[in-house]
């Protein structure tokens, strides 16, 4: 392996580093504000933050496993493994977004407002667009699809950050009470997609393992 490869190697690695610190801090918040709030779209947002957690996690373990010069079959084992979980935590995440939802959708429930909460999503605004450049530039630059599906993810983040904070303003500026369940589901149609996804790449890894 050249030097400047394994110089890019390091340094993608501590981004996914930095990115796990930054998603650990916004999940703990956000859920944390979403039950004092009693808002789906929060906790929605927060349960889904951490497959980041989880996605961003591997990657940096099987970027240093390149570093450390691991063989091919290994990396991919641990990438098997990890897509499996993946897809059974988006799996998990639907069905309890989708129960809190329907269930506030039903019973009319109203979400409070919650200054640490917009707080959150405010500071995700700002932060994501950074990780999403700097995945995309190590992406090019090791020719990672992983990494620059890991930025494509984080721009789907981005996104719902977007839905889940208007939800919360519009309860908020126009007493739009069912906003904020109705942002939550949005969520889940992404996450079904994105569990389905990883459970296919799990079973081509499987596959493609069992017939090595």
């Amino acid at each position: 392996m050249d030097k400047k490869r394994k110089q890019n190697l390091k340094e993608a690695r501590t981004l996914q580093i930095w990115n796990v610190i930054y998603d650990i801090i916004e999940v703990v918040v956000s859920l944390i504000a979403g039950f004092t709030a009693n808002s789906s779209a929060l906790i929605g947002w927060g349960l889904d933050s951490t497959i980041e957690v989880i996605s961003a996690g591997t990657l940096g373990w099987r970027l240093h496993g390149e570093i450390k010069g691991l063989d091919e079959k290994r990396v991919e084992q641990r990438k098997m493994t990890t897509l499996y979980v993946i897809a059974i935590s988006f799996a998990l995440i639907c069905i309890f977004i989708s129960y809190d939802s329907i269930s506030k959708l039903i019973s009319q429930e109203t979400a409070s407002w919650s200054t640490v909460g917009i707080g959150i999503l405010i500071v995700s605004l700002v932060v994501n667009p950074f990780l999403i450049y700097y995945k995309r530039k190590y992406g090019h630059k090791l020719d990672s699809p992983a990494l620059l599906a890991d930025a494509k993810d984080t721009f789907i983040c981005l996104y719902q950050t977007v839905v889940v904070l208007i939800g919360l303003l519009l309860v908020k500026w126009l007493g739009w009470w069912w906003a904020d369940p109705v942002a939550a589901l949005l969520i889940v149609p992404y996450a079904a997609k994105e569990g389905l996804k990883a459970f296919s790449k799990a079973q081509k890894i499987k596959n493609s393992i069992d017939k090595k």
